[in-house]
């Protein structure tokens, strides 16, 4: 027999964990010296003016190097996707380690190192952040964000009994709805792709992650709050730490066939345990920015979380270039890693001035992630957009009431699951096996042919004016069936210039120049090409 757990979460539920969620106190003048919690220390962002170069040169040469000591992996997708100009740029050095001394010196432990954001974390009180801001390589400092979960009503366990289903298990349904059983019928199943998760924790010791036809590859793993190398339950965890990191896993990675299997079932991952479930306030920013720099280090292909932030924000904020989190997501996807996260859990209204929506749900390339019901209905708890700056969020929905996932609490248990949080996966696994089917695509145009074929798009001509359902369930098969294969250079139109294109990437011996996908590049790929180019597409 088979266990399931109906639960509505954003996060895991605070019934795995028994305690009640704490509200956030405080804000930035709790710091300045003199005030009555001025001793209280804190976490803060530290942000430094430079990269601590003696001249310009210098920092090109360290620029110039990182194409031959960066993981080559991530090195070969920056080639294909990166949009930023260049390959690396000063963002991509670590921050300067005379900085950290000088830091350190003042502080102590440092909690984040961020490249990205040229920054570190760390917690001070009032006397230390006074002499930090005093240094002439700071340029400010400010509170590290945190985030609040919006809380289930309640669970139910109910008995599965067999899935009596196909091969999928009880996931068929959820991964039709979105044309993912299709897309796996032509091939495409997230082989060859990395996908970075970024939650909880993972308990790896379910069935649906060892079955030995298609066991779990995990290519890389850090545990951010605990700062060791260790995803999984460890000693001193909450009991139920790695509830809601193991659900989302086993929706991408789940493979028990006929039981269960996830939307992205043949590829690899990266996991990141970024969320403290017995924090007050769970979910720090320096951490989820942490592990969106360790997956794109790593090669990671696309990063998905269920996390999100808005405690310290306000709606005006999520412009798509303020939340720290959102402009850690906004360098990843410049670098060609696809992103997904959830639009939030916190409902929708008829006004489509007014939003429900979480960082980085705002960021400029990420896929901001609804959730549908199983007849497609928009879910009540599912938050609506737009963002600060008008942009349509949330954009795309996949099932995200009642999903089906792996049950994390013993080694063949399967659940349902509700919110945002389930809804994100599925759209991560899409994007998986879109980029095993095209590699080369962007984010740009992996959003422009995701929105196009989306059904609300599709039936309308137009995304939700409301700013609730976004673009509509999407549809990973049309989504690739949109693709001009011959417009080699995403212009728009098929003509010489697409040729040049490709014979300058076959020539190279690239993946876009095995045009027949038979995994060599040679002549036979030529004339596919022409046939293509000839015929238009």
């Amino acid at each position: 027999m088979l266990r399931f757990l109906t639960v509505s979460l954003l996060s895991v539920s605070a019934c795995f964990a028994g305690f009640a969620t704490g509200q956030v106190g405080g804000s930035a003048a709790g710091f300045v010296a003199g005030s009555s919690a001025a001793q209280v220390s804190e976490p803060m962002w530290v942000f430094f003016r430079d990269k601590g170069f003696a001249d310009g040169d210098s920092e090109r040469a360290a620029v110039a190097a990182l194409e031959t000591t960066y993981n080559q992996r991530a090195v070969r997708r920056r080639m294909m996707r990166r949009t930023a100009p260049g390959l690396f740029d000063a963002r991509d050095l670590p921050v300067s380690e005379l900085y950290i001394q000088e830091i350190e010196s003042l502080v102590g432990e440092i909690r984040i190192r961020s490249r990205w954001l040229n920054a570190v974390s760390l917690e001070a009180d009032a006397d230390a952040l006074e002499a930090i801001e005093a240094l002439a390589f700071v340029v400010h400092v400010e509170p590290v964000r945190r985030g609040r979960r919006v809380e289930p009503a309640g669970t139910e366990i109910i008995d599965g009994g067999d899935s009596g289903r196909s091969f999928y298990g009880w996931a068929d349904e959820q991964l039709a709805q979105i044309g993912l059983l299709e897309l796996h019928g032509q091939g495409y199943t997230g082989e060859g792709v990395v996908i970075g998760i970024l939650d909880t924790g993972f308990y790896r010791a379910h069935e649906a992650f060892h079955n030995p036809d298609n066991p779990l590859p995990v290519v890389a793993e850090w545990d951010f709050v605990n700062n060791d190398g260790d995803t999984s339950i460890e000693a001193g965890d909450d009991g139920g730490q790695h509830a809601h990191g193991t659900m989302i896993l086993g929706t991408i990675r789940g493979y028990s066939p006929n039981t269960y299997v996830g939307g992205a079932y043949n590829a690899s991952v990266i996991l990141c345990k970024t969320e403290d479930i017995t924090s007050e306030t769970q979910i720090e920013e320096d951490y989820y920015v942490a592990g969106l720099e360790f997956i794109e280090a790593n090669g990671g292909d696309l990063a998905t979380s269920s996390l999100g932030y808005i405690d310290w924000y306000s709606q005006n904020d999520l412009d798509g270039q303020t939340a720290v989190t959102t402009i850690g997501v906004n360098v990843a996807t410049a670098n060609g890693v696809h992103c997904c996260t959830a639009a939030g859990n916190s409902g929708h209204d008829g006004d489509p001035n007014t939003s429900h929506l979480i960082a980085p749900a705002d960021a400029l390339e990420v896929l901001t992630c609804g959730a549908a019901t199983s007849e497609g209905s928009i879910a009540g708890f599912s938050s609506d957009g737009p963002t600060a700056d008008g942009r349509t969020k949330p954009e795309l929905l996949a099932r995200g009431a009642e999903t089906y996932t792996v049950w994390p609490y013993d080694t063949s248990g399967y659940t349902t699951a509700s919110g945002t949080s389930l809804s994100t996966p599925l759209v991560a696994s899409a994007v998986a096996c879109l980029v095993q089917a095209r590699p080369w695509w962007t984010p740009a145009t992996m959003r422009e042919h995701l929105f196009n074929t989306a059904s609300d798009y599709v039936q309308n001509g137009q995304p939700d004016p409301l700013n609730i359902r976004g673009y509509g369930i999407l549809n990973a098969a049309n989504a690739l069936a949109d693709d001009c294969v011959a417009d080699m250079n995403g212009d728009g139109v098929v003509n010489t210039l697409d040729v040049t294109v490709f014979l300058n990437l076959w020539a190279a011996q690239e993946p876009r120049g095995d045009f027949n996908d038979d995994g060599v590049v040679n002549t036979q790929d030529v004339l596919a090409f022409l046939n293509a180019w000839v015929a238009g597409c």
